[in-house]
Order: C-alpha cells, then sequence, then structure tokens
C-alpha cells in the first residue's frame, strides 16, 4: 500500500506527526498502526474500510480525556477502529477479544516490549 493513503489521512483522523515524522509514545501503538497497515497491504481488507471506521470511531469519541496526550487518544482510536474491522471480517471473535482485554487488565497477561 502506498505511503499517499496514509498521507491521505487528513482532519482529525490524520496520523499524529511531529516535523514529519509519524509519532508514537508507546510501543503498542506503533504495532497497532504496523497491524492495520499490513493486514491491508495482505489484502485481508481494503484500506478504506479501515479508514472509514477510523473516521467512524473519532467522530463517536465526543469526549476525551483531557489527560492523555493526542496520540494516546488517537491510537486507543485507531485501536478500536482496527478491533471492530477484524471482528467484522471474522478475523477475531469478539469473545477472544475481550477474554485477551481481561488478562491484560487483570495482570495475568503483560505488554510486550
Amino acid at each position: 500500500m502506498p505511503d499517499d493513503r496514509i498521507d491521505r489521512l487528513t482532519g482529525a483522523a490524520a496520523v499524529p506527526r511531529q516535523n514529519g515524522e509519524l509519532v508514537f509514545e508507546a510501543p503498542w501503538q506503533s504495532r497497532a498502526f504496523g497491524m492495520a497497515v499490513g493486514l491491508a497491504e495482505k489484502g485481508f481488507y481494503q484500506w478504506d474500510e479501515f479508514r472509514d471506521l477510523l473516521i467512524a470511531e473519532i467522530a463517536a469519541t465526543t469526549e476525551q480525556d483531557p489527560a492523555s496526550s493526542p496520540a494516546t487518544v488517537y491510537y486507543d482510536q485507531w485501536t478500536a477502529a482496527l478491533e471492530k474491522l477484524l471482528c467484522k471480517k471474522g478475523l477475531v471473535e469478539p469473545a477472544a477479544l475481550a477474554e485477551r482485554r481481561a488478562e491484560f487488565a487483570s495482570g495475568k497477561r503483560a505488554e510486550v516490549f
């Protein structure tokens, strides 16, 4: 997938950048970014399907934690859009996703760095 598709994410959907470079504040953000791009490149879904869900997720997020940085909020929205698309496409079972979230929340599973 050409980089111009990333560049065409504009307005609230634009990927956070600083000095023209993509901004990731934590490893999970770059992994979520890479997964979304890589799965589209491999043909699991069309990029525009993801883009449309990202735009909808951003629009649905009307109240954000003012203590959160813009990049954190953005990648939370990015991840939510990716999760919805993967479930819609049958690539991830919603129950398995909920189970994995619970494992992280409980500390049973630790982040990989």
